[in-house]
């Protein structure tokens, strides 16, 4: 998904992530072992974002992974859906749509919104 971001939009959504880092730290850190478990998979960010907010993920859907890799994958996810306050997190997601899963994801990793400004095509 290719994804345009102004730097008002993520400096906002940067805020929301600290706000949520700040008042939910645990619901952050299974956050946070999510992002870096997709990444470690190098599953797409969007494919996440498409399975915390219960949509379809469609193309994003790793191709060629084993089923026990996928199995332990939405395991895990499910627990941080299944998290006290995941509403909290779905309502952030929801928020800042636009700005994109991926995008979120590398926000929540720790990058600057002034990096992320502009055009990009991170799955």
């Amino acid at each position: 998904m290719i994804t345009l971001s102004s730097i008002d939009e993520l400096k906002a959504t940067k805020e929301a992530i600290e706000k949520l880092k700040k008042d939910y730290p645990n619901l952050f850190e299974k956050l946070l072992d999510i992002v870096n478990l997709t990444r470690a998979f190098q599953f797409k960010y969007q494919y996440m974002g498409c399975l915390i907010m219960n949509e379809d993920p469609g193309q994003n859907a790793p191709n060629f992974v084993y089923g026990s890799v996928l199995r332990l994958y939405k395991k895990e996810l499910q627990k941080l859906k299944d998290a006290q306050d995941s509403e909290v997190l779905k309502q952030i997601f929801s928020e800042f749509r636009n700005t994109g899963y991926a995008k979120i994801s590398l926000l929540i990793l720790g990058m600057k919104p002034e990096s992320l400004v502009g055009s990009s095509s991170i799955r």
